[in-house]
């Protein structure tokens, strides 16, 4: 849980400070450079911007310019207000009343108010949205979110009341500490209900979306680029500096390099694999490599489609164990990232990894076992298909990956390269064996990760089902001190396997020296336009 904000949420009241700083924070004496732009490089085409919608990170990273949610966060990944001035708790954490700020305007003059969020909130939990994230609604603990998802009620029976025009009340089944974290997600975001039933499908284009970020959308061209204006709407414009955002499509990461070294872009996150040590001597003032809240993984199907094999524990436990993580992290990659032996990352708050057993092993130890749990097995032929969506890194990763289980346990392994769009598709439809997968925390708490593996959660799209696990997950929202719960399910994992976590996340990234306010500290790299400025060069 965040360091500081939550040691005031354990009274009763918990309001934050209207008057923190919300937009650019330039310093005095600060020399503005003529030019305020920003661009940037995506791997891959968002899939959507709805707010409900967003699966992944380049929508995520879109959305959080166009539209704003109750809370935002600061440079350490701190709470700060958004369209909310602050909440307040009761004293068992189960009931939150935000209250909403009454200069907060769509792009097209309306006042965002109470009842959007209602409405969006209830969209993304209603099953005639088909929201991949309702789960997120569910796991945020909102009464009656679990019965409306599974259609045994009505939208309009969500834990969500619009008090008045700037009040919002939210109720949960349990106490929820965190969930003040869980609104800067962009399913919580409010949409524009008269826009969305006016357009349909078509809401989102530049012509037709409303917005209530500090952005509003000017320019999509598909797999190229997206372009956002500053939105004059935006109840914080007059200390937004950033006057333009641009986002470039570049799926090949060397050509990604060489567009930023020649000036096309600010920021390009992550570099190459292999590349840092190199760039931080190049580009000292430019290259950083900073702690990232996610984990890189396989995930392995057991599903009805999967492979036989696959639904064997100690086929999965040989599969992991034979993967020489330190060869990855600091051969290929080489931008700080460390070997993963659990799913959670150390950098989440408040979360201690527990001690797993192979995690101390040498790797020649864990080959000795890989082989003798293969042995025990007996399989002799296995053909396993290796899906992974287009990006250098994970082609270098997955081909060593596939060379370690060739060479030590006899597997072969086709590989599949899909575009982001059509990968997704493929890992929710299960029809692969072995799916690169990667996942960055929604809310820094173990539980955006764990949650993720229990039954029936969309993104477990390995199908792992395990009662012990879903009630060690289950016990951790009302328990005193989650962190045993968390160790615990951690445990089974390693045990069982369902996943082969592979490396906790770096972020290494080149960033313009001239780009100002980008937020080091923050480990979910939640960033937001508005924060940053240009200086002049000297």
């Amino acid at each position: 849980m965040n360091r500081t904000t939550f040691l005031s949420m354990a009274s009763a009241t918990a309001m934050l400070a209207a008057g923190a700083v919300q937009a650019a924070d330039v310093p005095d004496g600060v020399t503005l450079a003529d030019n305020q732009t920003f661009s940037y490089r995506e791997l891959d085409q968002f899939a959507s911007i709805d707010p409900q919608l967003i699966e992944g990170v380049p929508g995520s990273h879109a959305a959080r310019q166009l539209f704003e949610g109750l809370m935002n966060q600061d440079e350490n990944g701190d709470l700060v207000p958004g369209v909310a001035t602050g909440f307040e708790v009761n004293d068992d954490n189960t009931v939150y009343t935000f209250t909403l700020r009454d200069n907060a305007r769509w792009s097209n003059g309306e006042p965002v108010t109470a009842g959007d969020f209602v409405y969006a909130w209830r969209r993304a939990a209603d099953p005639a949205t088909a929201s991949s994230y309702a789960w997120f609604v569910e796991l945020s603990g909102i009464v009656n979110a679990a019965e409306i998802i599974a259609g045994e009620m009505e939208p309009d029976a969500l834990g969500v009341e619009a008090v008045d025009a700037t009040t919002l009340r939210v109720t949960l089944t349990g106490p929820k500490p965190y969930f003040p974290l869980m609104t800067t997600h962009t399913t919580l975001f409010p949409t524009p209900q008269a826009t969305i039933e006016e357009h349909d499908d078509n809401w989102l284009d530049p012509e037709n979306i409303v917005s209530n970020g500090a952005y509003t959308l000017s320019e999509v061209s598909l797999n190229e680029f997206w372009s956002a204006t500053k939105n004059p709407e935006y109840w914080d414009a007059e200390n937004t500096v950033i006057e333009e955002v641009t986002s470039y499509v570049i799926n090949d990461t060397s050509q990604a390099l060489t567009r930023w070294e020649a000036g096309e872009f600010d920021l390009l996150e992550p570099v190459p694999a292999g590349t840092f040590p190199r760039l931080q001597e190049e580009y000292p003032d430019a290259a950083h490599s900073t702690p990232r809240l996610c984990s890189y993984y396989y995930t392995l199907n057991q599903g009805e489609g999967g492979p036989e094999a696959l639904k064997d524990a100690r086929v999965r436990r040989a599969l992991g164990l034979a993967i020489d993580r330190e060869i990855i992290t600091d051969r290929i990659l080489q931008g700080g990232q460390t070997p993963a032996f659990s799913f959670t990352p150390d950098a989440t708050s408040g979360f201690s990894a527990p001690e797993i057993e192979y995690a101390g092993w040498t790797q020649a130890e864990r080959d000795e076992e890989a082989k003798r749990l293969w042995d025990e097995v007996g399989y002799t032929d296995v053909n396993l298909d290796l899906l992974y969506n287009t990006d250098e890194s994970h082609r270098q990763i997955a081909t060593v990956i596939s060379q370690m289980w060739s060479q030590k346990l006899g597997v072969e392994t086709t590989l599949e390269n899909q575009e982001w769009s059509t990968y997704l598709e493929t890992r929710r439809a299960g029809g692969f064996d072995v799916a690169r997968a990667a996942w960055c925390g929604d809310y820094n708490e173990a539980s955006t990760f764990l949650d993720l593996l229990t039954t029936g959660v969309p993104q477990n799209s390995g199908k792992f089902s395990n009662e012990e696990y879903d009630n060690l997950i289950a016990s951790a929202t009302t328990a005193e001190n989650p962190q045993e719960a968390y160790t615990a399910a951690e445990q089974v994992l390693a045990q069982e396997m369902p996943i082969i976590p592979i490396y906790h996340y770096a972020n290494s990234f080149l960033l313009d020296p001239t780009l100002k306010g980008f937020p080091m500290n923050n480990v979910e790299n939640n960033w937001y336009v508005k924060d940053f400025y240009r200086v002049a060069e000297d």
